[in-house]
């Protein structure tokens, strides 16, 4: 059996795209208790238009609840757990041994998947988690492959196992960063991290007030804390041989756009698992993956320790490669003409890509533009103009239109 395929959504758009894409399983959070607190979440009428749409698909909804909370973040918590159950949510993600207690005596029939934060790196940790009710245990990040199947062989049967195969990584142990609030007074572990990893770093002796060594690199100082991201798409196989049953794509506050992109290659990938090795297409989807916006990919910890080839110790700039144009909204048959609700700005005359959930991407150049009134228009400027262009390949709602940056 494949495993399932989790995407995350930072709001109502980024979570249908997630569907449409084929994620099997969407995890997302209210306005508290999520370890985003960046992103805009979701409001409780939003919670449960996201949980209705997940289940009109047939795609489960996981809740986080995630964050290392003090005393004042549990007021009121029995009635959210209530509210979350009664809503439809299928699983709570949950990193507070408190916590899990709390849903256990609130909630009893919850399923309880752990978050990443809780730093499960052995199968005695495993079993300790089993013990308490835990349905499912998202691995740290900091395992190896030899590792995570030593854990699985030594659990329990029905104990499922997650791990994260794509996006950011944290230069802390699966998170647990007090470096944000020292600097900022932003806690990372309440969801508020401001990624002080990736600032630019200079030695300053304590004598020597305003005289700036820098740490190797180059003279303008290093990112000596900025992690690669995580790209696993080449080696779903492996997940799959050694009994995990879901995986993980991070990203929450990431663009509608990367979250297709990034379900869109996995999903794929994963699908072509059940065919044979010749005819699966894992470097195109490697290379559509690198047409998202990021940091220059790695394998993590999967074949060891990266040491210095896990870090980017030159920028912490994201690469990005293409621009989102637009989203097909509707396609008309019989004049060929595409409705797309437009991103950024394309002209007449421009080379695009277009894509969806299945298959590659095709090449479609602008033409016979018009506004939504049929005057003929050279460009689109304005964002989320609706603009018609013909298109002889026959696409659906929520296939994109992106060009490559020049």
């Amino acid at each position: 059996m494949l495993p399932k395929l989790l995407a995350p959504a930072g709001n109502m758009d980024k979570l249908i795209m997630a569907v449409e894409y084929g994620a099997d399983e969407i995890y997302f959070a209210g306005k508290s208790m999520g370890m985003r607190a960046g992103g805009k979440n979701f409001s409780k009428k939003e919670l449960e238009e996201g949980i209705e749409y997940c289940h009109k698909h047939g795609i489960k909804s996981n809740i986080t609840v995630n964050i290392v909370p003090h005393n004042d973040d549990l007021k009121g918590i029995e009635d959210y757990l209530k509210y979350l159950q009664k809503i439809g949510a299928d699983a709570l993600i949950v990193a507070d041994p408190g916590l899990i207690d709390i849903i256990k005596q609130t909630v009893p029939d919850m399923r309880v998947h752990l978050s990443t934060q809780a730093n499960t790196t052995n199968y005695h940790t495993a079993n300790f988690w089993y013990r308490q009710g835990v349905n499912r245990i998202v691995l740290a990040r900091e395992l190896t492959f030899k590792e995570i199947e030593e854990i699985v062989k030594n659990s329990p049967k029905d104990l499922e196992f997650e791990a994260f195969v794509h996006g950011a990584m944290c230069i802390s142990y699966s998170g647990r960063c007090l470096l944000s609030s020292f600097m900022t007074g932003r806690f990372s572990n309440k969801g508020d991290c401001a990624q002080a990893c990736r600032w630019k770093y200079n030695l300053v002796e304590e004598k020597r007030p305003g005289e700036y060594y820098p740490i190797e690199e180059n003279d303008e100082g290093t990112f000596i804390m900025n992690s690669k991201d995580m790209c696993m798409v080449e080696h779903l196989d492996r997940f799959k041989e050694i009994g995990i049953k879901a995986l993980k794509i991070e990203g929450r506050n990431k663009s509608e756009y990367y979250t297709a992109i990034a379900v869109r290659s996995y999903r794929n990938a994963l699908d072509e698992l059940e065919k044979p090795s010749e005819e699966r297409n894992t470097v195109y989807w490697k290379e559509e993956l690198e047409k998202s916006s990021h940091r220059d990919f790695s394998y993590g910890f999967f074949f060891g320790n990266p040491y210095k080839d896990g870090q980017l110790y030159t920028s912490s700039s994201y690469i990005r490669t293409y621009d989102v144009v637009g989203i097909i909204r509707s396609y008309d048959k019989e004049t060929k003409t595409a409705l797309v609700e437009q991103r950024n700005k394309f002209s007449e005359g421009d080379l695009l890509e277009c894509f969806g959930p299945k298959g590659r991407h095709f090449e479609v150049i602008a033409k016979n533009m018009q506004d939504e009134a049929g005057n003929k228009i050279d460009s689109a400027p304005h964002p989320q103009q609706m603009i018609k262009i013909e298109m002889n390949e026959e696409v659906e709602p929520y296939f994109i239109l992106r060009k490559k940056v020049d």
